[in-house]
């Protein structure tokens, strides 16, 4: 299995980098339809990821549907970072900036944005 399908953006938490010998843990819970609504808001600018592991919205939207899937999204790395913190003897707040500093960061395509650890959206 490769990496892009053990970590569905937004969905999936693998291999943190908060403990080494943790295997890869894949966790879906956001649908191809909500990836690929994630996936056009990022080329577009609305939404990025943030230094805390977590998707926000750059510029606000009322598009019920985007909003759900962040909130997904958001919901199931939640949840995967309380885990692996758990699991690595630290914070769920470490284990995403370690996320985002692993994993999201370096997967940012260039032309889309990112808030960094000041609260700056920052395009890349």
């Amino acid at each position: 299995m490769t990496l892009r399908k053990l970590f569905v953006i937004g969905a999936a938490i693998a291999a943190l980098g908060v403990a080494a010998a943790a295997a890869p843990v894949p966790v879906f819970a956001q649908t191809a339809a909500q990836k690929s609504m994630i996936d056009a808001a990022k080329a577009s600018g609305t939404v990025g990821e943030q230094a805390d592991g977590f998707l926000g919205f750059r510029v606000p939207t009322s598009d019920t549907g985007l909003q759900s899937a962040v909130t997904t999204t958001n919901d199931a790395r939640r949840a995967a970072y309380a885990r692996r913190g758990t699991e690595a003897g630290t914070s769920a707040d470490v284990a995403g900036a370690r996320m985002f500093e692993t994993l999201l960061l370096p997967r940012i395509a260039p032309g889309e944005w990112y808030r960094n650890a000041q609260g700056r959206w920052v395009q890349k």
